[in-house]
């Protein structure tokens, strides 16, 4: 299980953090939506929440074995 976490659920989580964030500035920066610009903030913002979770839980499975 540590291995399919921090081999696959850590980059995948930061990956979408970041595709996430890249979509909000890309969308602010060409004058797009404001409810658009708020909505995927929002996303990002949980998305964040997520990978921090699958962080600490590769760090506590980690220690814990």
């Amino acid at each position: 299980m540590l291995q399919t976490l921090s081999g696959a659920a850590v980059p995948i989580a930061l990956g979408a953090v970041v595709i996430i964030l890249a979509l909000g500035l890309w969308n602010m920066t060409r004058g797009g939506s404001a409810n658009r610009s708020q909505k995927l903030m929002r996303w990002r913002v949980g998305l964040q929440l997520l990978a921090i979770v699958v962080i600490m839980a590769a760090i506590w499975l980690q220690t814990a074995g």
